[in-house]
């Protein structure tokens, strides 16, 4: 299987383990996907699991949080890449109802 057809199998799954995430952002290409599979979808993440779950409470400033986040190259990476893409969306939709509105 080619490197991004296994990626986009691993994103439906990864999609389905958020199952009770609120106000995801899921691209249309895996929202078809979804919507075409008829496998049962469990409940992973409920507001019970969350207060019931052992999470360390990080105490942090401006400061210590871009210290964590250029320790982690595929952080810094992602997000750099997701506002890269999402400033090349708006100039897309700002030239799209542009069209329109001409």
């Amino acid at each position: 299987m080619a490197k991004s057809k296994r990626r986009e199998k691993n994103a439906g799954g990864q999609i389905l383990e958020l199952a009770g995430c609120n106000l995801l952002t899921i691209s249309p290409e895996l929202m078809k996907q979804l919507s075409e599979s008829h496998e049962p979808v469990e409940r992973k993440l409920t507001p019970e699991k969350a207060k019931s779950a052992d999470v360390k409470w990080l105490e942090l400033d401006e400061k210590k949080f871009r210290y964590l986040v250029n320790e982690d190259a595929m952080a810094t990476e992602k997000t750099a890449e997701g506002i890269r893409k999402f400033a090349g969306d708006i100039v897309k939709l700002e030239k799209l109802v542009a069209s329109k509105l001409s």
